[in-house]
């Protein structure tokens, strides 16, 4: 949900009127990163998941299926955070304002059309731990 969150309100925000949108983005990230949420909270999710796929590898076939697929799909979320999103990031909120804003447009439309689809992996990785766990519970119960 905060991806999503980040793509209807900060990034449209960021966009709407860039010169000045970005700089009012700039100032209200003056204090806080929100890239680390992600670079934290993202390895701890891969490595929760992980150890989910260990923990529950004997019990079923397509429990291990489920799971190995949201650790892919947030695999996936994790590149892209560090390989796609970050750079985007760097040009939004680093590069010189005035000599660099028809990047710094561009680079905020690009963040916005990939986060749905970091968003829609992301819900495609809680369907399939969902998945999992119902998998589960109908083999012990």
């Amino acid at each position: 949900m905060v991806s999503i969150y980040n793509t209807l309100i900060d990034a449209n925000s960021w966009g709407s009127d860039i010169p000045a949108s970005i700089q009012t983005a700039r100032d209200y990230y003056k204090y806080v990163d929100p890239r680390n949420f992600f670079a934290i909270f993202g390895p701890i999710n891969q490595l929760l998941i992980l150890l989910a796929l260990i923990f529950f590898w004997k019990d079923s076939v397509s429990l291990r299926f489920y799971f190995g697929l949201s650790f892919l799909l947030y695999a996936i979320i994790v590149f892209l955070t560090f390989a796609y999103f970050i750079p985007r990031d760097q040009i939004l909120f680093t590069w010189s304002i005035q000599d660099h804003t028809e990047q710094i447009r561009a680079a905020s439309a690009q963040w916005i059309a990939m986060n749905w689809i970091r968003s829609a992996l992301g819900l495609a990785g809680v369907l399939s731990s969902f998945k999992g766990l119902d998998i589960y519970y109908k083999l012990k119960h």
